[in-house]
């Protein structure tokens, strides 16, 4: 921003708190942590009230500016969710965020944690990051409407991985260019090393619309997850896949459309 001497108010900044981070280490990490002590890092990690105002004060320190909205990236099943939902409005009253947001949780979770903040006339969360794609769309079920419809008010949904680590962004069986398949461990994590049958047609379904109206794959994908009332969180490794991504947003997928993308679905297990 003050290389480029952009007006702070033009851009909106987002941050989470929950896992674990030490600067002085710089090879410890949210998969790496078991290889240390537990000790160490007890009162660094998780939901306390503790660990949330360290959190956002060192993030703030290392921005250099206030943060629009803070998320929590799980629900922490140590800390009360009383104490959770206090130190979150405490981080708003003073000043170090705007706004609060949640990520992958329990529809059920995620209400009673809002009504817990409307109880006691405390902030409550202004949007959901969770997981939802073409081959993932369990949120459906409870979590999208409760957020898009309830007595608490709207609730911003803006799902991570739109494309499913990659895999809606190319045919079957084909490697990603960056080798993210074989590195990346959320890919095991998220069953996406196995991809069932069901999953495979609406890869290839995917393939066929992008044809049709001359797209990207990840474009298509993402333009189904924008028509459903989301603002997808997408991830650009370069400046060709940002204007790539900007096609999502054009894409005027038709009934017929989106009825063939979403009639091989079968039901899956929820992960969270």
């Amino acid at each position: 921003l003050k290389k480029y001497n952009i007006p702070r108010d033009r851009v909106v900044i987002l941050s989470k708190c929950f896992g674990p981070v030490d600067e002085e280490n710089p090879t410890f990490g949210l998969f790496t942590q078991n290889q240390f002590p537990a000790i160490d890092y007890y009162n660094s990690q998780g939901l306390s009230r503790k660990h949330i105002f360290d959190a956002v004060q060192n993030s703030q320190r290392r921005l250099g500016t206030y943060i629009d909205v803070l998320q929590i990236h799980r629900l922490d099943p140590t800390t009360p969710k009383k104490e959770i939902m206090k130190a979150l409005n405490d981080v708003v009253d003073q000043g170090y965020a705007r706004y609060i947001g949640a990520s992958s949780m329990k529809a059920v979770e995620f209400a009673e944690l809002q009504y817990i903040a409307h109880a006691n006339n405390w902030h409550k969360f202004i949007s959901m990051q969770n997981y939802y794609n073409l081959i993932y769309r369990e949120e459906e079920r409870e979590m999208i409407p409760f957020c898009q419809k309830n007595e608490l008010g709207e609730v911003g949904i803006i799902p991570w991985s739109p494309i499913a680590r990659g895999i809606l962004a190319r045919p079957v069986g084909k490697e990603s260019e960056n080798k993210r398949d074989i590195k990346d461990k959320g890919i095991t994590r998220l069953h996406l090393n196995e991809l069932t049958k069901p999953e495979e047609e609406i890869i290839g379904r995917i393939q066929t619309l992008a044809k049709k109206y001359n797209v990207s794959m990840a474009a298509l994908a993402t333009s189904w997850v924008i028509g459903k009332k989301c603002n997808p969180i997408v991830g650009l490794s370069s400046v060709d896949r940002v204007d790539d991504i900007l096609t999502a947003t054009t894409i005027q997928l038709t009934e017929e459309d989106v009825k063939f993308l979403e009639d091989p679905y079968v039901a899956n297990a929820a992960m969270f």
